[in-house]
């Protein structure tokens, strides 16, 4: 076994448990899981032209099944395993098999020098057995092969679209003394990946991957180190390669259950990229914006085969997603002093700002509105329960922000009379938001259908305390709402749903859980408006909570911590957010 070198990866040791967690790597597209003594293998698509037939990405099953090692007599090999971020050990009865990415499509596994073998199933229309190894052709590519001689090698069609493959090594040893190695390419190209290096290259390569990732971290306090670092895990190994409309390297949400890239976790996902790759945040904007539609609007998300930008349920309307990308785009340069970027994304931010007040503001009144649930990212918030288009104080808070951060940017690429404009465009949003949604009675800014208020009191109707330009007095009713303990401040803030609301629910989506991307917000929210402390609190309490589990997970209960059952794991935005505020907190203690 090569222990790693890597002080990084050795923090991550076992991590990675391929239960609920796979073994993955950058821009690939597959997934190793462990089922008992045996793994499968998942890809990160969606395949919707073929969704009639294999049925939704998240359920149907996987592409490659069953894979075992065997002995020579073709009995199961129990094994031990050991995980890594770059790599996977099998200790077997038989010796050590050791698996890493050779590329993004291909597993390499090094096999010990004596008789042993894997089986498998695999989806496939057609399949050869070869001598050194196998072929397997369909929806997805598939090629087995071996560098050293086999004494078995053996294909057979267990029902239509479905085959089973058994390959045993001789034990010897391949030509060029490198030790013997199996790859496991699978690919949607015609030509197959069948040249085997050396397991010496292959693993040294893996390993630096990972080490030169992680090694270009800035350093955090010691307590965050191994969720810093496992965060850091999750947002290369989150990334899928460009391919159709992915224009770019773009990171999914969570590789597991949402494969694609959707607008504002793309946005939380370009925050914490800029502490190690600029172009690669930068990307994650350029991406959506490659898809912008000529009415300005942005997709909802993008993927493979297409866009979300209109959806029937349960709503037949437009979708999108909160507008964020302005602010984003003034965190990267704020970081890079790059103002050719801010120069290449003006015009476009400039129109989707446009189209929220053109297509989304029925009564022209200067307050927009939600025509769809899914575009306020809110899904199944109660703010929509009573039916859409609805207008509501986090969105128009969202495009405040927006107009506040086009007015510095316009400034910075030399448009003054535009960075005036944008500036009194906020102002003025902010005099309409309160006269439009503030009740002075309750202290909050109502959310309303027809005019009339939904009185479901969430954190998003405090979110005009974000914008800075409240008087000092609403702010601080705002306020009082947000650490009242039976409202928003239980043990791990902020829940989605006051807790004093009837429909609170902490384990359903956006009806009660703490998602820590509006932390996030409230935490630069709060801090615009003057509450340092107050967000610092916000910021050390969000940083425990993600530091209670192993994994990382799209929401939590706000009042035990645990991870409800259907949030998912591994995930992005959840993971950026982490690595962001470690950073800014271990800084903090530092200066």
């Amino acid at each position: 076994m090569r222990p790693p070198t890597s002080e990084f990866i050795a923090l991550l040791q076992d991590r990675i448990d391929l239960t609920h967690i796979p073994f993955s790597d950058r821009m690939a597209r597959i997934m190793l899981f462990r089922s008992g003594d045996s793994f499968y293998i998942r890809l990160a698509e969606r395949w919707e032209r073929q969704e009639m037939q294999q049925g939704n990405y998240r359920q149907r099953r996987p592409v490659l099944a069953a894979l075992q090692l065997i002995g020579p007599e073709d009995a199961p090999l129990p094994f031990k395993l050991t995980t890594w971020p770059h790599r996977l050990v099998l200790n077997n009865p038989l010796g050590t098999v050791e698996c890493v990415f050779a590329d993004p499509e291909t597993l390499y596994f090094a096999l010990p020098a004596q008789p042993i073998g894997v089986h498998f199933e695999v989806q496939a229309e057609q399949a050869a057995a070869d001598r050194r190894g196998g072929t397997f052709r369909g929806i997805r590519n598939t090629a087995c092969t071996f560098n050293v001689p086999l004494q078995r090698s053996h294909v057979e069609e267990l029902n239509h679209g479905l085959w089973r493959a058994e390959f045993v090594t001789d034990g010897g040893n391949p030509s060029d003394g490198h030790g013997a190695a199996m790859l496991l390419n699978i690919t949607p190209r015609l030509g197959f990946n069948r040249s085997v290096p050396s397991a010496d290259e292959v693993f040294e390569a893996a390993e630096k991957r990972w080490h030169d990732w992680f090694a270009a971290a800035p350093q955090v306090l010691g307590r965050f180190q191994a969720q810093y670092y496992y965060a850091w895990w999750v947002l290369r190994s989150g990334l899928i390669s460009p391919r159709y409309y992915m224009t770019r390297e773009g990171m999914t949400p969570s590789k597991i259950q949402y494969v694609g890239v959707w607008q504002w976790d793309a946005f939380f996902h370009a925050l914490a990229y800029r502490h190690m790759d600029m172009k690669l945040a930068e990307d994650q904007l350029r991406l959506v914006l490659d898809h912008q539609r000529e009415d300005g609007m942005l997709p909802d998300a993008v993927h493979d085969e297409g866009l979300v930008t209109h959806l029937p349920y349960p709503v037949d309307a437009d979708v999108t997603k909160p507008p964020l990308i302005a602010w984003t785009a003034l965190k990267l340069f704020e970081y890079s002093g790059h103002r050719d970027f801010l120069d290449e994304i003006y015009e476009p931010m400039c129109r989707w700002n446009q189209w929220w007040f053109e297509k989304n503001d029925d009564d022209c009144d200067g307050i927009c509105q939600y025509n769809h649930p899914y575009s306020s990212g809110l899904d199944d918030s109660p703010l929509w329960d009573g039916g859409m288009p609805v207008e509501s104080p986090d969105l128009n808070t969202y495009l405040c922000v927006q107009m506040d951060s086009l007015s510095r940017i316009a400034r910075i690429i030399g448009k003054e009379a535009d960075a005036a404009m944008w500036a009194e465009r906020a102002e003025t949003l902010v005099r309409h938001m309160i006269e439009h949604f503030w009740d002075a009675e309750a202290g909050v800014f109502w959310a309303t259908r027809d005019h009339r208020p939904i009185k479901s009191l969430t954190p998003f109707n405090l979110y005009p305390l974000w914008t800075g330009h409240l008087p000092q007095e609403i702010d601080d009713r705002l306020v009082t709402h947000l650490i009242n303990p039976r409202e928003f401040w239980p043990p791990w803030p902020i829940p989605t749903v006051a807790r004093s609301d009837p429909v609170y629910n902490p384990d359903q989506m956006w009806r009660g859980p703490t998602w820590v991307n509006i932390n996030y917000l409230f935490v630069d929210g709060l801090r615009r408006a003057g509450y340092v402390d107050l967000a610092n609190q916000l910021r050390r309490r969000t940083l425990d909570l993600i530091m209670q589990h192993d994994d990382i997970f799209e929401y939590y209960h706000p009042e035990t911590g645990l991870h409800p059952p259907k949030a998912a794991p591994i995930f992005g935005w959840t993971s950026a957010v982490f690595i962001d505020l470690a950073i800014e907190e271990s800084n903090s203690l530092a200066s």
